[in-house]
């Protein structure tokens, strides 16, 4: 999926080809925020126009911008793989939470292999 950014904010950019526009959400929010555009060109700039909007409306109601992303989440592993985490924590003498970050801060910082995009004969 392409992700939009905008102002610290990211979406997604999806086609629906039964309707015949290009659509998304801002991600990581509370709310729900939808755009829609006829090209993936205009797409860009109905994301940006949404995230503006957002922010203009959270203003005029005196709340703050929804951020859902707080920095923690519960990560569900089988057993073994959680053991052998947490072998390695206090191998280290470091915490589960320390070596978890550095795993996933590693698997980050390799790139996405590129989408393969099929056309059916």
């Amino acid at each position: 999926m392409d992700i939009l950014k905008y102002k610290d904010y990211e979406g997604t950019a999806e086609i629906d080809m039964k309707r015949a526009i290009c659509r998304g959400k801002i991600l990581f929010i509370n709310d729900l925020v939808t755009y829609e555009a006829q090209t993936p060109a205009e797409l860009q700039a109905a994301f940006n126009a949404a995230v503006d909007d957002y922010l203009q409306t959270c203003k005029s109601l005196g709340r703050q911008p929804q951020k859902s992303l707080k920095g923690q989440f519960n990560v569900r592993m089988p057993p073994a793989l959680h053991k052998a985490a947490a072998v390695r924590a206090a191998e280290e003498n470091a915490s589960l939470n320390d070596v978890v970050v550095r795993a996933v801060d590693a698997f980050l910082s390799v790139p996405a292999p590129q989408k393969s995009r099929q056309r059916a004969a």
